[in-house]
């Protein structure tokens, strides 16, 4: 089973960082990750979805070192 997050946490943390004018700290990340909305769903149909939107959403355990690293790309 996995942990889908609807909107994706990515869109989430861009979402939060844009409104709050700049960029979001750890705490920020964490607590948006706390307070969003997500389901479990099996496998098969995670991976279905993030295929349907064509990228991966971050990893929640990981979610602080994900977004400092897709941070960095961008």
């Amino acid at each position: 089973m996995t942990i889908v997050f609807i909107p994706p946490l990515i869109t989430l943390l861009l979402s939060k960082e844009q409104e709050q004018g700049s960029p979001l700290t750890e705490e920020d990340v964490i607590r948006v990750r706390d307070n969003a909305t997500a389901i479990v769903v099996d496998s098969d149909a995670a991976q279905a979805l993030a295929e349907s939107r064509g990228y991966r959403d971050i990893d929640p355990e990981n979610c602080w070192a994900e977004w400092a690293e897709f941070r960095g790309e961008i």
